[in-house]
């Protein structure tokens, strides 16, 4: 590779894990070829940030990258036999310098990066898998719950119809086996790998499994309590109101939020009460009598 992995991403060598995903998906989304239509530039820039998202986002990878640099980037690449080369070259005095890292001394010696030990390491070696293909795909909150089928574009490839399972969700990632780069040397080819991002929703707020709706009632709904209607991904459910419901009062609609594999979340349904926008000077003067009503001050509490 050309571009050191950890540039390409912009982050620091010890950079965490969630700080190398964060850099990528900021950086996919901004170069991603759906994003960029016949943008040579941005898809090889791409397939760059998808080559060093791969590598630096795998703590074996990252571990063979940080101590042999872009020679463990060869997909024969072992570093077990890579360091019995060096052994055996260092046992014979065979220590130059090392150019890629501007000192200290090359493990597989030579003047080039490769010794004639990693040569010869590199002629004996087998079939190599082929590297994974990266591609993200942005997908509604309802195509999240419920899963779908979808096309997605992934480049070399064009559009590839994959299916979502049900609870999705942002940084979920749908791995297709085999459909990746090919291998080296009749090697197995490597996966497709899809990460999804969820839009968000102009009502509903998703934490982990569970859905957060603000739902507007009256003033009598919330004084007297009601029941009303409340709309969810699974059809139009019943919540009871309790009578005398304070504003932002919190409700639970148990099992109504976002299902996964064994478990399901809930709804919890926050109220918005709502005054009349149009003026009323009987429900006026019933107000200014509901004084009486309140067992203290509203305000009796609020001390700084």
């Amino acid at each position: 590779m050309a571009a050191n992995l950890y540039e390409t991403l912009g982050v620091k060598k010890d950079a965490s894990a969630d700080e190398i995903r964060k850099a990528y998906r900021k950086l996919a989304r901004k170069h991603h070829p759906d994003v960029n239509p016949d943008n040579r530039a941005a898809e090889d820039k791409f397939k760059a940030i998808s080559t060093a998202y791969e590598v630096l986002s795998d703590d074996k990878k990252r571990a063979d990258y940080d101590e042999f640099g872009d020679d463990a980037l060869h997909g024969n690449f072992d570093a077990a036999r890579a360091r019995a080369a060096a052994a055996s070259a260092s046992a014979h005095g065979r220590w130059p310098r090392n150019p890629r890292s501007g000192g200290g001394f090359d493990p597989f010696g030579g003047a080039g990066g490769f010794s004639d030990v990693a040569d010869m390491f590199n002629r004996r070696r087998g079939p190599s898998r082929g590297q994974d293909i990266h591609a993200m795909f942005q997908m509604d909150l309802r195509q999240a719950v419920e899963g779908a089928e979808v096309s997605v574009e992934v480049p070399e490839q064009g559009t590839v119809r994959v299916r979502i399972p049900p609870g999705a969700d942002t940084g979920s990632v749908i791995r297709l086996a085999g459909r990746g780069q090919p291998g080296d040397r009749g090697g197995p080819p490597g996966d497709l790998v899809i990460e999804t991002e969820v839009r968000p929703h102009p009502v509903l707020r998703r934490e982990a499994n569970d859905l957060y709706l603000t739902l507007p009632v009256t003033l009598d709904e919330a004084y007297n309590g009601a029941s009303v209607d409340v709309p969810t991904f699974d059809g139009t459910v019943v919540l009871k109101i309790p009578p005398r419901s304070q504003n932002h009062a919190r409700l639970r609609l148990r099992g109504k939020g976002i299902a996964r594999k064994s478990t399901r979340g809930d709804l919890f349904v926050e109220l918005d009460v709502r005054m009349p926008d149009q003026p009323d000077d009987d429900l006026a003067a019933a107000l200014k009598a509901s004084t009486a009503a309140y067992a203290k001050p509203v305000r009796d509490d609020l001390i700084l």
